[in-house]
């Protein structure tokens, strides 16, 4: 069971977790190596309101396949980013909707800590994707957060971070399916183009992160927050960087 009920932040989560094709702009090198342009359909596992799902569909002119569970961001999606070359269907990572082998590639953006069963997700990836197909894994680790801007600002996010599914946990249970980690590298990313913007999606609490710290620590570290960006009188973008694993 996911840990937010996408159902009730579906409408306002753009303006508290989205994301511009400019924001994402530095994953579309990252990627270009495991998607061949033109030549891939990709399952986006818990696609969300359709971020990457779009962005994987221009990038690389790949046929994708949306997968969300949440009726409300399955609607979001589909009115904000249909794409001719985009389906999106609903369904769960541990019991895919899909026949075996059709995919060529599959696609995990910040959601492996919502999946109650990682190794049976795993063992369903491998029953949809074609032999060799790679899966690519976006994620917030425990153990990796420097360079997250919300750490800095919200300290009990990192705790909320530690009970994520480690690398070492992910690795384990894509092993009982067969797969082995190939490739792991922090990739860059823009969060917000300054602080009071960041503030202002912070209000929203529209992250895991934010909901699951104590209403004292959110309040606290808000207030910090705040009072830093209306000090900003040049806005500079927030970049955080999440660790990419490349599994074959």
């Amino acid at each position: 069971m996911a840990r937010i009920d996408y159902d009730a932040v579906a409408s306002g989560f753009e303006e508290g977790r989205g994301m511009t094709p400019a924001d994402i702009v530095s994953w579309r090198e990252t990627l270009r190596p495991y998607l061949s342009p033109g030549r891939v359909r990709v399952l986006d596992v818990g696609a969300g309101t359709g971020v990457f799902a779009w962005a994987l569909a221009q990038w690389f002119d790949a046929k994708v396949v949306g997968l969300e569970p949440s009726a409300g961001m399955l609607l979001e999606a589909r009115r904000r980013r249909r794409h001719a070359r985009i389906e999106y269907v609903a369904g769960r990572a541990e019991q895919l909707p899909l026949r075996d082998a059709s995919c060529d590639a599959a696609w995990l953006s910040t959601v492996i800590h919502h999946i109650d069963d990682l190794a049976a997700c795993a063992s369903e990836l491998r029953r949809v994707l074609h032999p060799s197909a790679t899966v690519l894994v976006r994620s917030a680790f425990p153990g990796r957060t420097d360079h997250l801007e919300i750490v800095r600002w919200f300290p009990g996010a990192e705790r909320v971070i530690g009970t994520f599914p480690s690398i070492d946990q992910t690795e384990t249970a894509f092993a009982m399916a067969g797969f082995a980690i190939e490739h792991v590298v922090d990739v860059p990313q823009t969060s917000a183009p300054g602080r009071r913007a960041f503030a202002e999606r912070a209000r929203r609490r529209a992250d895991t992160t934010l909901l699951h710290i104590s209403d004292d620590e959110f309040a606290s570290g808000l207030a910090r927050l705040e009072a830093a960006a209306a000090l900003e009188t040049e806005p500079q973008p927030i970049v955080d960087r999440l660790t990419l694993l490349v599994l074959r």
